[in-house]
């Protein structure tokens, strides 16, 4: 999720601008959003056109933006889509006091003016702090059978499940059989790009699979983490959830990430190369488009100056860089802290 716009009161009201990048984004919206809340939204209107008829013609669907104070909402998963229902406030004056629904699809911006409560507050920063997050697959694995879920914020949605016939896994039928689970693995890979394979299941099925990915695919292999659980398919993706198997792998796999980022940093300041650190060098790097991955600590988007570090954020973004967010619980966030707590990494080398 992206807050492009951010407008509070200290008692709460106000108006939230909001980019869903994902269907998870979408969920968070099904919780946040109320009857009441007043949205506003590009969308789809057959727009009348006026004649001597007693009855207006129908006229063509036009893109138009309408505010329409909410009644319900509904999330449609498998869609991909958020439908908010309610009567039109503001808009086309023609349609104000009708009905219309808004389809809020990843990519497309809303805008919401509510009393914000605290917990729906928390759950937009939330929904910010994952944008980060490692994507992750589970595949829970035994002979003959395989199950496979992408991980979502409200749990794991399954995406194949594969069983082959009796005695069919033994012998050369046993690698046809993982043969099957990696064709079936790359394909849902190409849908769903993550960061981290969870392979898990009972038994030695698990490492003979990740043998067999490491003879064919290496690369993917490099992906995939083992885990024991007693059974497969939704139990199994729920006995991997339960025990904080994803919170761990995330946490990993972000500092990871960070420790390879401030390494390349303070490898680039070393030699004086590919690098900008502090406002006034960040910010004349993002003056020459320059900015390839913007770090920041956590703590500059909390303090006094944070209206002027997220101008930067935005800029660096407008200029299709990556940002990453630091945290200062950990030692690269640390150093990066003592480097003013936001840094560059370059395209090119500015004076």
């Amino acid at each position: 999720m992206r807050v492009t716009k951010r407008e509070l009161k200290p008692d709460g009201r106000g108006e939230l601008s909001l980019i869903p990048e994902t269907l998870d984004d979408l969920w968070h919206l099904k919780h946040i959003l109320e009857a009441g809340d007043f949205v506003y939204a590009t969308t789809q209107r057959r727009v009348e056109r006026a004649t001597d008829r007693l009855r207006p013609e129908k006229g063509e669907k036009k893109t138009v933006r309408l505010g329409i104070r909410v009644e319900r909402v509904e999330f449609h998963k498998f869609a991909n889509r958020l439908r908010i229902k309610g009567v039109i406030e503001e808009g086309l004056e023609t349609a104000v006091g009708s009905y219309h629904t808004l389809n809020i699809e990843p990519g497309v911006e809303l805008s919401v003016t509510k009393i914000w409560k605290e917990h729906q507050l928390r759950r937009v920063e939330e929904a910010e702090r994952a944008t980060t997050q490692p994507k992750v697959i589970i595949l829970t694995i035994e002979e003959g059978d395989a199950a496979a879920g992408i991980v979502r914020q409200y749990g794991v949605d399954e995406i194949f499940y594969i069983r082959v016939g009796s005695g069919k896994e033994a012998g050369g039928g046993r690698r046809d059989f993982f043969g099957e689970v990696l064709s079936m693995l790359k394909n849902a890979l190409r849908q769903f790009p993550v960061d981290v394979i969870i392979v898990a299941g009972p038994g030695f099925t698990k490492e003979d699979f990740l043998s067999f990915v490491k003879e064919k695919e290496p690369e993917l292999a490099a992906k995939i983490r083992i885990e024991s659980v007693s059974s497969i398919g939704l139990s199994g993706f729920r006995e991997v959830l339960k025990r904080g198997v994803i919170e761990e792998v995330c946490r990993e796999e972000r500092i990871a990430k960070e420790v390879r980022l401030i390494e390349k940093l303070m490898e680039e300041i070393s030699k004086e190369g590919l690098a900008a650190y502090g406002d006034a060098a960040v910010k004349a790097a993002l003056s020459y488009g320059a900015v390839n991955k913007l770090l920041v600590c956590d703590e500059r988007l909390r303090d006094a100056d944070k209206e002027s570090v997220e101008t930067l954020l935005k800029e660096a973004e407008r200029q299709g860089g990556e940002v990453v967010i630091f945290s200062t619980e950990f030692e690269p966030g640390e150093m990066l802290k003592a480097l003013g707590g936001i840094a560059a990494l370059l395209r090119f080398k500015i004076e």
